[in-house]
Protein backbone atom coordinates (compact mmCIF):
# COMPACT_ATOMS: atom_id res chain seq x y z
CA UNK A 1 0.00 0.00 0.00
CA UNK A 2 1.26 3.50 -0.97
CA UNK A 3 1.27 6.18 1.52
CA UNK A 4 1.40 9.54 0.37
CA UNK A 5 3.73 12.15 1.86
CA UNK A 6 1.86 15.39 3.61
CA UNK A 7 2.70 18.60 2.44
CA UNK A 8 3.29 20.89 5.27
CA UNK A 9 2.00 24.45 4.14
CA UNK A 10 2.66 27.90 5.56
CA UNK A 11 0.42 30.55 5.03
CA UNK A 12 0.66 34.21 5.08
CA UNK A 13 -2.56 36.71 5.12
CA UNK A 14 -3.23 40.03 7.16
CA UNK A 15 -6.90 39.23 6.92
CA UNK A 16 -7.91 36.98 9.43
CA UNK A 17 -11.25 35.77 8.60
CA UNK A 18 -9.23 34.54 5.12
CA UNK A 19 -6.20 33.46 6.66
CA UNK A 20 -8.77 30.96 8.85
CA UNK A 21 -10.81 30.14 6.17
CA UNK A 22 -7.89 29.20 3.64
CA UNK A 23 -6.26 26.98 6.70
CA UNK A 24 -9.79 25.23 7.71
CA UNK A 25 -10.04 24.91 3.68
CA UNK A 26 -6.88 22.88 2.81
CA UNK A 27 -6.66 21.18 6.19
CA UNK A 28 -9.76 19.23 4.56
CA UNK A 29 -7.15 17.61 2.24
CA UNK A 30 -5.51 14.22 3.09
CA UNK A 31 -2.14 14.94 1.72
CA UNK A 32 -1.73 19.23 3.50
CA UNK A 33 -0.78 20.03 7.06
CA UNK A 34 -1.02 23.72 7.85
CA UNK A 35 1.93 23.98 9.91
CA UNK A 36 2.07 28.00 10.33
CA UNK A 37 0.13 31.06 9.96
CA UNK A 38 0.93 34.70 10.24
CA UNK A 39 -0.52 37.91 9.40
CA UNK A 40 2.79 39.92 8.66
CA UNK A 41 5.32 39.66 6.17
CA UNK A 42 8.43 40.03 8.31
CA UNK A 43 7.02 36.96 9.98
CA UNK A 44 7.31 34.71 7.44
CA UNK A 45 11.04 33.63 7.09
CA UNK A 46 10.95 32.70 11.12
CA UNK A 47 7.92 30.76 10.71
CA UNK A 48 9.52 28.78 7.70
CA UNK A 49 12.63 28.45 10.02
CA UNK A 50 10.52 27.25 13.05
CA UNK A 51 8.04 24.98 11.45
CA UNK A 52 9.73 23.58 7.87
CA UNK A 53 6.92 24.54 5.29
CA UNK A 54 7.17 22.86 1.85
CA UNK A 55 5.33 25.45 0.23
CA UNK A 56 4.34 28.94 1.68
CA UNK A 57 1.18 30.59 0.18
CA UNK A 58 1.94 34.29 0.41
CA UNK A 59 -0.79 37.05 0.33
CA UNK A 60 0.82 40.04 -1.77
CA UNK A 61 -0.55 42.71 0.42
CA UNK A 62 0.61 42.98 3.83
CA UNK A 63 2.28 44.88 6.93
CA UNK A 64 6.00 44.78 7.66
CA UNK A 65 7.03 43.20 4.46
CA UNK A 66 5.14 43.06 1.20
CA UNK A 67 4.37 39.19 -0.46
CA UNK A 68 6.80 39.87 -3.07
CA UNK A 69 9.60 40.84 -0.67
CA UNK A 70 8.86 38.61 1.68
CA UNK A 71 8.99 35.76 -1.23
CA UNK A 72 12.60 36.86 -2.41
CA UNK A 73 13.69 36.94 1.41
CA UNK A 74 12.23 33.43 1.90
CA UNK A 75 13.75 32.05 -1.30
CA UNK A 76 17.18 33.40 -0.13
CA UNK A 77 17.05 31.91 3.39
CA UNK A 78 14.67 28.78 2.89
CA UNK A 79 15.29 27.44 -0.79
CA UNK A 80 13.59 24.42 -0.47
CA UNK A 81 10.57 25.65 0.66
CA UNK A 82 8.48 26.51 -2.84
CA UNK A 83 6.58 30.02 -2.68
CA UNK A 84 3.22 30.45 -4.39
CA UNK A 85 1.56 34.18 -4.24
CA UNK A 86 -2.02 33.78 -3.15
CA UNK A 87 -3.87 36.95 -4.36
CA UNK A 88 -6.72 39.07 -5.04
CA UNK A 89 -4.79 41.74 -7.38
CA UNK A 90 -4.69 39.80 -10.37
CA UNK A 91 -1.89 42.34 -12.11
CA UNK A 92 0.44 41.54 -14.82
CA UNK A 93 3.59 43.55 -12.84
CA UNK A 94 3.01 41.52 -10.10
CA UNK A 95 3.39 37.95 -11.62
CA UNK A 96 6.28 39.63 -13.39
CA UNK A 97 8.33 40.38 -10.14
CA UNK A 98 6.77 37.77 -8.18
CA UNK A 99 8.91 35.22 -10.42
CA UNK A 100 11.69 37.37 -9.88
CA UNK A 101 11.38 36.99 -6.25
CA UNK A 102 11.34 33.39 -6.64
CA UNK A 103 8.14 32.21 -6.69
CA UNK A 104 6.87 29.32 -8.19
CA UNK A 105 3.37 30.17 -8.23
CA UNK A 106 0.71 33.08 -8.70
CA UNK A 107 -2.96 32.03 -7.82
CA UNK A 108 -5.49 34.54 -7.38
CA UNK A 109 -7.93 34.26 -4.46
CA UNK A 110 -10.71 34.02 -6.80
CA UNK A 111 -9.69 31.17 -8.38
CA UNK A 112 -11.98 27.71 -7.24
CA UNK A 113 -10.69 25.69 -3.98
CA UNK A 114 -9.62 22.70 -6.02
CA UNK A 115 -7.59 24.91 -8.10
CA UNK A 116 -5.23 26.27 -5.07
CA UNK A 117 -5.19 22.71 -3.86
CA UNK A 118 -3.60 21.46 -7.28
CA UNK A 119 -1.60 23.98 -7.89
CA UNK A 120 -0.30 23.19 -4.56
CA UNK A 121 0.89 19.83 -5.64
CA UNK A 122 1.55 20.59 -8.77
CA UNK A 123 4.81 22.89 -7.40
CA UNK A 124 5.35 20.08 -5.24
CA UNK A 125 5.87 18.17 -8.29
CA UNK A 126 8.45 20.67 -9.52
CA UNK A 127 6.33 22.73 -11.77
CA UNK A 128 5.49 26.22 -12.09
CA UNK A 129 1.66 27.29 -11.86
CA UNK A 130 0.59 30.62 -12.75
CA UNK A 131 -3.30 32.03 -13.83
CA UNK A 132 -3.40 31.62 -17.50
CA UNK A 133 -5.42 35.03 -18.15
CA UNK A 134 -2.51 36.72 -15.72
CA UNK A 135 -0.02 35.18 -17.86
CA UNK A 136 -1.52 36.42 -21.22
CA UNK A 137 -1.76 39.59 -19.53
CA UNK A 138 1.78 39.42 -18.46
CA UNK A 139 3.09 39.06 -21.62
CA UNK A 140 1.23 41.90 -23.28
CA UNK A 141 2.31 44.41 -21.01
CA UNK A 142 5.79 44.12 -20.74
CA UNK A 143 8.58 45.32 -18.76
CA UNK A 144 7.90 48.66 -16.34
CA UNK A 145 9.44 51.01 -18.29
CA UNK A 146 10.27 52.66 -15.22
CA UNK A 147 13.58 53.10 -14.03
CA UNK A 148 14.88 51.57 -10.44
CA UNK A 149 14.84 55.72 -9.18
CA UNK A 150 11.97 56.32 -10.73
CA UNK A 151 10.54 53.80 -9.23
CA UNK A 152 11.52 54.93 -5.42
CA UNK A 153 9.97 58.47 -6.49
CA UNK A 154 6.77 57.45 -7.67
CA UNK A 155 6.67 55.53 -4.06
CA UNK A 156 7.64 58.37 -2.12
CA UNK A 157 5.35 60.10 -4.06
CA UNK A 158 2.21 57.76 -3.14
CA UNK A 159 2.52 58.91 1.00
CA UNK A 160 4.39 62.44 0.37
CA UNK A 161 2.43 65.15 0.22
CA UNK A 162 5.31 67.87 -1.81
CA UNK A 163 7.69 67.70 -3.88
CA UNK A 164 9.84 69.09 -0.74
CA UNK A 165 8.79 66.07 1.02
CA UNK A 166 9.66 63.52 -1.87
CA UNK A 167 12.97 65.20 -1.91
CA UNK A 168 13.48 65.10 1.52
CA UNK A 169 12.64 61.38 1.90
CA UNK A 170 15.04 60.48 -0.71
CA UNK A 171 17.98 62.74 -0.20
CA UNK A 172 17.50 64.63 -3.53
CA UNK A 173 17.40 67.95 -4.88
CA UNK A 174 14.00 69.60 -5.79
CA UNK A 175 14.86 69.91 -9.05
CA UNK A 176 15.92 65.88 -10.02
CA UNK A 177 12.39 64.86 -8.30
CA UNK A 178 10.64 66.92 -10.51
CA UNK A 179 12.23 65.59 -13.69
CA UNK A 180 11.88 61.98 -12.76
CA UNK A 181 8.54 62.88 -12.07
CA UNK A 182 7.94 64.46 -15.14
CA UNK A 183 9.20 61.54 -17.24
CA UNK A 184 7.07 58.95 -14.93
CA UNK A 185 4.27 60.52 -16.05
CA UNK A 186 5.20 60.49 -19.59
CA UNK A 187 5.87 56.66 -19.26
CA UNK A 188 2.73 56.08 -18.05
CA UNK A 189 0.75 58.19 -20.22
CA UNK A 190 -0.98 60.54 -17.25
CA UNK A 191 -1.50 63.74 -16.50
CA UNK A 192 -0.07 64.21 -12.99
CA UNK A 193 1.95 62.09 -10.56
CA UNK A 194 -1.00 61.15 -8.64
CA UNK A 195 -2.35 59.36 -11.50
CA UNK A 196 0.76 57.97 -12.71
CA UNK A 197 0.93 56.49 -8.97
CA UNK A 198 -2.77 54.61 -9.72
CA UNK A 199 -1.43 53.61 -13.21
CA UNK A 200 2.06 52.23 -11.85
CA UNK A 201 0.31 50.52 -8.88
CA UNK A 202 -2.38 48.52 -10.99
CA UNK A 203 0.07 47.44 -13.62
CA UNK A 204 2.02 46.47 -10.37
CA UNK A 205 5.78 48.25 -11.22
CA UNK A 206 5.46 50.18 -7.67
Amino acid sequence: MTTHRTIRLLLADDQDLIRSALSALLDLEDDFEVVAAVDRGDKVVDAALAHDPDVALLDVEMPGLDGLAAAAELTARVPRCRVVVLTTFGRAGYLRRAMTAGAVGFVVKDAPPEALADAVRRVMRGERVVDPELAAATLAAGESPLTPRERDVLLAARTSGSVADIAGALHLAEGTVRNYLSSVIAKTGTRNRMEAVRVADERGWL
